[in-house]
């Protein structure tokens, strides 16, 4: 248990049965009555973000998040299969505990899969990836609006927009962000 005013931004803590990150806080003392504390919170099973008030004097459990790097290997009929790179461990997570990060997943991607007490809270993946594009349609001669793109096949099966410059089996990296076309490799 912490004392809430020894909280910081990207501690993990327990509420009601919950895990939550804290994304930002603030300490309030009004004019008249006690001081409190406004805490942003993202509940780290649902991914979902919501605002709390909590007393000062009030104490909270701290949640011991265990992430580990992890290598991606393969996927097996909707089996997703890691090892762990240090004690070469493999689990296996369904495609529906991945979620939309499945769509950036590349066989020997790092990754780190966070864990509270032995059940799978998340995966974090790079920011950027490097990709192969597998098909796109060649440029149009003479088509040089601002910022025109078209449409990429990546390796993964992904598909995104690209300048028309880029060509078939050239690298680019791929923001996991957002899954936009970030640059040439």
């Amino acid at each position: 248990m912490i004392n809430i005013n020894d909280i910081k931004n990207g501690m993990t803590i327990a509420i009601d049965g919950n895990i939550y990150t804290i994304v930002e806080f603030l300490h309030v003392k009004p004019g008249k009555g006690p001081a409190f504390v406004r805490i942003k919170l993202k509940n780290l099973r649902t991914g979902a973000t919501t605002e709390q008030t909590f007393n000062t004097n009030i104490k909270i459990e701290k949640a011991h998040i265990e992430k580990n790097n992890m290598q991606f290997l393969y996927e097996n009929s909707g089996m997703y299969n890691f090892m762990n790179m240090e004690t070469y461990e493999q689990i296996e997570l369904p495609k529906e505990s991945i979620g939309d990060d499945v769509k950036y997943l590349k066989e020997g991607m790092d990754v780190d899969i966070t864990f509270y007490e032995g059940e799978m809270l998340g995966i974090g993946l790079p920011e950027k990836v490097e990709y192969v594009i597998t098909h796109t349609e060649p440029a149009v001669k003479g088509n040089t609006a601002t910022n025109a793109t078209k449409e990429a096949e990546l390796e993964n099966g992904l598909v995104v927009k690209v300048p028309l410059f880029v060509e078939e089996n050239d690298h680019i990296i791929v923001s996991t962000k957002d899954g936009k076309y970030d640059s040439r490799a």
